[in-house]
């Protein structure tokens, strides 16, 4: 995620045979029949999201719970959560070794409440880490703090959390590794330490690498991240999905190849997720961007879910770009119905099995 905010439904038969019970199971979570075409077509997000075996989901803040408006259309349009906040080490460890869980609980227990799934953000990550952690100078020390940090987080919700951004942002748009206390004091490793880590102390959850910046497959920072999940792959790293972030602006808009990005991530063997869109506008041209990602996704069997970075303009990092699909009002915007036709019109499916 840029800045300072934010920003398997169950564990996938390893078996072809199983692939038909496994599609079955996801359609039962998501709440809609997996099967159904356009001629079925579904008037939420969610549900037409489900339709093909995919979640469309929403970045939900803690302190907006008690607002009508707000959880109204969060329940009524949207089968995935992701906290936008609650989860980051500033907020669940200030202190080392003592945990705070209440606000992100909030919302995974009004998402579960719902039937919705929930996504993990974040467990690595450079930015809002507490003192304590920056503060930390040897290898030995941050290994224990990062290994430790993972295992109480996923520990606590284990069985709960469908998908978890373990590493965020380890790369620099230059395609090298960001400088931050984990990289510099543990080294390369240390990512390969967050996954195998990870895997452990939830082997039902879907682990992520997430990133900004990766949409366009020619970018240094994609192909960089590209070699690290082929690595990955290779040497039986655990690895399950990679995460575009698709912040879209003037000056960094969707790219041409967006599609063929995702297709380059999926067949490496990892499921795509879509975990921060928001594009700024309000009119035809918001419209024609939200539905060339979401086209783009549904034509790849692998881009298994959506996540939008917020619910309403007024409550996104950046609400002067009105970039989300419901104006303050909570009215549908243009966006929202070029998603929604998107949705409906179907893709590929149903979702494969873990690799």
């Amino acid at each position: 995620m840029i800045g300072n905010v934010v920003t398997d439904t169950a564990r996938q038969a390893r078996r072809p045979g199983l692939r038909t019970a496994l599609v079955v199971g996801i359609a039962g979570v998501l709440g809609a029949g997996l099967m159904a075409g356009p001629a079925d077509a579904a008037s939420t997000l969610g549900a037409s999201a489900a339709q093909t075996g995919r979640y469309f989901g929403a970045a939900v803040a803690a302190h907006h719970l008690d607002e009508p408006a707000y959880v109204a259309t969060l329940d009524r349009e949207f089968n995935s959560v992701t906290p936008e906040n609650e989860m980051k080490w500033d907020a669940t460890e200030p202190v080392r070794g003592s945990f705070r869980y209440a606000a992100a609980d909030q919302i995974v227990a009004h998402a579960r409440g719902q039937g919705m799934l929930v996504r993990g953000h974040t467990l690595v990550w450079h930015s809002q880490l507490p003192s304590w952690v920056r503060g930390l100078s040897t290898a030995a020390d941050v290994r224990t703090a990062m290994t430790g940090h993972i295992n109480a987080l996923m520990s606590h919700w284990r069985g709960q959390i469908h998908s978890w951004n373990v590493v965020n942002e380890a790369f620099q748009d230059t395609g090298a590794r960001r400088n931050t206390v984990f990289q510099s004091r543990i080294g390369d490793d240390y990512i390969e330490l967050a996954f195998r880590t990870a895997r452990a102390a939830d082997p039902d959850a879907r682990l992520c690498y997430n990133d900004y910046y990766i949409d366009d497959a020619n970018h240094a920072k994609t192909r960089a991240v590209f070699d690290l999940v082929r690595d990955f792959k290779t040497r039986g790293v655990p690895i399950d999905c990679v995460g575009l972030q698709s912040h879209f602006n003037a000056t960094s808009p969707v790219p041409d190849n967006y599609r063929q990005t995702i297709e380059r991530f999926a067949a490496l063997g990892v499921d795509v997720q879509i975990t921060e869109l928001e594009i700024p506008g309000s009119g035809a041209a918001q419209a024609d961007d939200y539905r060339k990602v979401v086209n783009a996704c549904m034509a790849v069997a692998r881009c298994t879910g959506i996540t939008v970075f917020g619910i309403p303009d007024h409550y996104s990092w950046r609400p002067y770009a009105t970039p989300l699909l419901f104006d303050s009002e909570y009215n549908k915007k243009p966006a929202y119905e070029a998603v929604l036709s998107a949705l409906n019109a179907g893709g590929p499916g149903p979702v494969p099995a873990r690799s």
